[in-house]
């Protein structure tokens, strides 16, 4: 039993020093709703000159945004709301049928245009943060997933040069199938896929396979290819 005046131990995991992240508190957050825990980690590239700038943007209360996290292009890293509270990062949007995607996720910043490679120090930076907080919150890789795939035509983040392939070898994300495409390759098919794979929030054709191109082939141009619905097939 506790001392008298000291709390009994939280269920919740302990979050007080991740990778030594630099403690910069945001004001822009709020409790989960439903006391519902993290399913989801949510990447977004912030798309800000600097991390410095990007930092003040999600710690002023004008803007009403915040992430737990915000990795710099160096690998600095940056802690700004607790894993325990609800950060304003994912907006509206939906995944394997679920809303209200803040309460249920984690959010991570990397200082990013979104025009160019992250680097190798953001990379391992990264990794390292994701092992963490999948081993806290019994995350699987399945619930790694950027903010363009559960906004789907309102955000391309973390973008057409992110690197989900090398998280996928590390089992950081889901990997994609390697199995030839089924011989339906019609825009039917591609929907079914995509929201098995858990693409649900509601979208036309062409904006779904802008979303599934931006997770598994950003370099895709053109009318749907049968390419497009391999790395959902299974």
């Amino acid at each position: 039993m506790p001392a008298a005046g000291i709390p009994a131990c939280s269920a919740v995991p302990s979050t007080t020093d991740p990778l030594n992240a630099i403690w910069h508190p945001s004001p822009n957050f709020g409790a989960r709703r439903d006391r519902v825990k993290p399913s989801l980690i949510v990447l977004h590239y912030t798309a800000m000159d600097t991390a410095q700038a990007a930092l003040d943007r999600l710690c002023d209360p004008a803007y009403e945004v915040s992430a737990h996290y915000l990795i710099g292009a160096d690998g600095a890293l940056w802690r700004m709301v607790e894993e325990e509270n609800r950060a304003w990062h994912a907006g509206a949007g939906e995944w394997c049928g679920q809303g209200d995607v803040n309460s249920r996720s984690i959010g991570i910043e990397l200082d990013n245009l979104g025009t160019h490679p992250f680097s190798e120090p953001q990379m391992t930076a990264l990794e390292s943060l994701l092992q963490r907080i999948m081993g806290r919150w019994s995350i699987g890789p399945q619930g790694v997933i950027g903010h363009s795939d559960m906004a789907p035509g309102r955000k391309i983040d973390p973008g057409p040069r992110f690197d989900w392939q090398r998280l996928e070898r590390q089992n950081l994300a889901a990997l994609r199938r390697k199995e030839k495409a089924p011989q339906d390759t019609s825009a039917d098919m591609l929907r079914a896929l995509a929201r098995d794979a858990g693409f649900t929030a509601e979208t036309d054709d062409e904006t779904l396979l802008a979303a599934v191109r931006l997770r598994y082939r950003p370099w895709a141009t053109g009318p749907l290819h049968p390419d497009d619905i391999a790395p959902l097939a299974g």
